[in-house]
């Protein structure tokens, strides 16, 4: 039984203050039945590892360099997010394919740079409405994950995959348990076949995820929790998420 993961993506949010209010109600809302972590702005991760040192609750970046250090000016490598203790990276999220023309390869690259400083990376994938109306949704999504497997070899096994629909960021659609189900059915087909592991591997699902739809979501065969991003900063609505998940 693969154990559940909830992360939380605050994106380009967060403040001291709001930030030590939201902590402090998930630290005393434990325990949960599965693992839970926040993805915070690299500036608050020192604050957000000294506040969550020694609990059961994890944090991690939300973006890194391929590069391991050199003229990058504005970028954090992994070995950066390693000394602040980060146990989670995401990389490829829509927004960072979108806004910053990431490509497959870089998504890909970026992975490799994180797993070799022993921080997980939580690879995004995901089609845009449009594509999903082509009928492509499928072909689309493992493109996107053929990339990182190929980069990663016999370690792509050590990866967390996230399918977030980009229809359904921040839009409040939602893609209903049944299609979440079926791309999900997809990405572990292809994790198990390159990899021999796709069983064990944990697949979130991302995407207007609220706290009256995750326990259906989260209850199906292959969604193993979900990358949560507007609803992870209301601390009500993340910690039932979490307990959703458990």
């Amino acid at each position: 039984m693969r154990r559940k993961l909830v992360v939380g993506n605050w994106k380009m949010h967060g403040s001291r203050a709001a930030n030590a209010e939201l902590l402090s109600a998930l630290l005393k809302a434990r325990p949960f039945g599965g693992d839970v972590a926040v993805c915070v702005p690299a500036v608050f991760l020192n604050e957000t590892a000294a506040t969550l040192a020694g609990s059961d609750l994890r944090w991690g970046g939300q973006d890194c360099s391929a590069h391991e250090q050199g003229a990058y000016t504005g970028e954090i490598s992994a070995t950066m997010l390693a000394e602040a203790g980060c146990r989670y990276v995401i990389v490829g999220h829509s927004e960072r394919r979108a806004y910053h023309r990431e490509d497959d390869a870089l998504v890909a690259a970026k992975a490799q740079a994180a797993l070799a400083r022993g921080v997980t990376p939580i690879v995004c994938v995901g089609e845009t409405l449009a594509q999903r109306e082509a009928g492509d949704t499928e072909a689309v999504v493992k493109r996107q994950l053929s990339v990182v497997i190929h980069q990663l070899a016999h370690c792509a096994s050590e990866i967390v995959v996230a399918y977030e629909p980009v229809w359904a960021i921040g839009t409040g659609l939602t893609a209903t348990p049944e299609q979440a189900q079926a791309v999900h059915h997809v990405l572990r087909a292809q994790l198990q076949a390159a990899t021999g592991h796709g069983e064990r591997m944990k697949i979130l699902y991302g995407g207007s995820v609220k706290a009256d739809n995750a326990a259906t979501l989260f209850g199906q065969p292959d969604i193993d929790g979900g990358l949560i991003g507007g609803a992870a900063l209301k601390a009500a609505d993340f910690i039932a998420i979490c307990r959703a998940a458990g």
